[in-house]
């Protein structure tokens, strides 16, 4: 259960109890109820909550809700922390232990009204479904003919989605009390690395287990070139996906060799993240090059105190790979030699056959001297870590700055575990020598698997078009999910007010700071990323020098190129 749909459960409750305050206006246990559940809605906002305050919302007269306010804190219900240095003020928090058994109450009150009202069989499958609507409350009308199809012939679709809380948003959406278009069994989210050998697997079957797959926006290239997904262009039309509505830079991600293959659901950039109070505290700048960055971690960074200057996707693997992809952007220069542009670079009007690697390079070595500068004020573990662990150190408060992904960052404002809540500087891509502050653009395509059954494509491409409509965008962006690649999302007010991200991605746009040539979709791209992944990891834990490094991912980078020149 998120922290959306907690809101919902408290404010249901709440509803539900209104008739029997009125009915019975003395009840032993209201003054407890309107304390434990004031501390855990404001917990979840991110509000502070004083004695006075929770005494006050007791209901009861002040000096005996301040013995009840008092009693647990003793019993240990209430934790109390400090709110300024010289520790005269507090502030109050529900303990683990309460919020543990608020949201099992919960949960056991959310399958006791399902049950009741029919729409699921037992408390066991609770898990099954979303309570509360759709996203803040948002009104979106659900496709009718899947509706209908689910409804009269026990239609049931199939998505298999990368495990992420955007796509955990879209599969409660569609599990939802009144939308009711599927079962959480109906989708699969797996994490970004099993879900690329999952969609390989599902295209060398002979039917499709899914109607709908997730693809990460460089992968695009490989799925199209070996026919695993089919192109969607006609279905797009008829389906009413409005292209023009789309950022032309994210629209393209779709696109291969001139057809569409793929519908944006989600775009993501990759950012440096500062915590506004230490900077302003010391009295620094934030940073705009690799050696303010460095300064100001330095400046930070204090490992017997618990604080690091800076965290990073450092990971062998995909996670180093894009880090060092993004640095060598940030100096200017892509991966491998595609065709420069007054934006940047493109693969667009260049020979595959002709592309090499752009590694052994003074860019690279002049981003893995920066690696190894980060990796000195970063966590001793950093070189095992990415993504969400990653950005726990930073959400927990242990961290001054973080280089992360705009949809992983929405959980500094929304995570209920969140410390650094309206304290976070987001800022674009800090420049490399001869570089700019351009920001990687990521994200995922929804795509249709060329193997699907005829007489289920119109439906999958119904589903697609909800997906990616305007309203559905809206409401996640709405529900905490900042990036939509609409413009008619991002310019809408409510949603641009709902997140400080919304309006961040917005000015990086009309500066023409987005770009996704960092990371190019031709169809060799993850046996790039996997040869980076482990030769920059190796040059960071010195296995092999920056020089060996570099010249080896360099050799084994073009003997990728050349077995494709072979091919053809």
């Amino acid at each position: 259960m998120n922290d959306y749909e907690m809101l919902r459960v408290i404010d249901f409750l709440e509803r539900t109890r209104a008739p029997l305050r009125r009915a019975l206006p003395v009840a032993d246990d209201e003054p407890v109820w309107n304390a434990v559940t004031f501390l855990i809605k404001s917990h979840i906002k991110g509000q502070v909550v004083t004695q006075s305050s929770l005494t006050q919302v007791t209901g009861l007269p002040y000096a005996t809700g301040l013995r009840l306010v008092g009693r647990l804190i003793e019993e240990g219900h209430v934790v109390r922390t400090p709110r300024s240095r010289t520790g005269k003020t507090f502030a109050l928090h529900p303990s683990e232990a309460l919020i543990g058994t608020f949201s099992t109450y919960a949960r056991q009150m959310k399958a006791l009204l399902a049950e009741t009202l029919g729409l699921r069989v037992s408390e066991a499958e609770e898990g099954e479904y979303y309570f509360g609507g759709t996203p803040l409350g948002s009104t979106i009308i659900p496709p009718l003919r899947l509706a209908q199809m689910r409804a009269e012939d026990n239609f049931e679709l199939r998505f298999l989605l990368n495990e992420d809380n955007y796509f955990t948003s879209m599969r409660n959406m569609w599990a939802d009390f009144r939308n009711n278009l599927a079962f959480r069994r109906n989708f699969d989210l797996v994490p970004l690395p099993a879900l690329h050998a999952k969609a390989l697997e599902n295209g060398r079957r002979e039917v499709s287990g899914y109607d709908v797959i997730s693809l990460n926006m460089p992968w695009l290239g490989e799925f199209a070139e070996k026919g695993l997904i089919r192109p969607i262009s006609e279905l797009v039309r008829r389906t009413g996906v409005n292209a023009l509505d789309f950022h032309p830079v994210i629209w393209s991600t779709g696109n291969w060799n001139g057809a569409e293959y793929g519908v944006p659901i989600y775009c993501t950039i990759e950012i440096l993240a500062a915590r506004r109070d230490l900077f302003e505290a010391a009295d620094l700048e934030f940073p705009g090059t690799f050696a303010e960055v460095i300064r100001t971690a330095r400046a930070f960074h204090d490992p017997r105190k618990g604080m690091t200057g800076i965290v990073w996707d450092g990971a062998r693997g995909m996670p180093i790979a894009s880090t060092f992809m993004f640095f060598l952007g940030a100096c200017g220069s892509p991966p491998l030699s595609l065709r420069q542009t007054r934006q940047g670079f493109t693969l667009d009007g260049v020979e595959a056959e002709a592309l090499v690697p752009l590694i052994d390079s003074d860019a690279g070595r002049t981003v893995l001297d920066y690696m190894h500068q980060l990796v000195e004020v970063s966590p001793p573990d950093i070189l095992d870590m990415a993504w969400d662990r990653a950005l726990h150190v930073f959400l927990t408060g242990r961290s001054a700055m973080a280089y992360c992904w705009t949809m992983r960052a929405a959980r500094f404002e929304y995570d209920i575990q969140s410390v650094v809540k309206r304290q976070v500087e987001y800022l674009p891509q800090p420049a490399g020598p001869g570089g700019s502050r351009v920001s990687p653009i990521g994200g995922f395509l929804l795509a249709i698997p060329s193997n699907l059954p005829e007489e289920r494509v119109d439906m999958a491409a119904e589903a697609i078009a909800w997906m990616t409509s305007r309203e559905a965008m809206k409401a996640h962006v709405k529900n905490g999910f900042p990036i939509a690649p609409r413009f008619s999302v991002s310019a809408d007010p409510e949603a641009a007010a709902s997140s400080p991200i919304v309006r961040f991605v917005d000015r990086l746009a009309k500066r023409n700071l987005l770009q996704t040539w960092q990371r190019p979709n031709l169809p060799q791209y993850t046996r790039i990323e996997h040869v980076l992944g482990e030769e920059i990891h190796d040059a960071m834990t010195r296995t092999k020098s920056d020089a060996q490094a570099l010249a080896d991912a360099s050799g084994r980078i073009e003997k990728i190129l050349k077995s494709r020149r072979a091919a053809h």
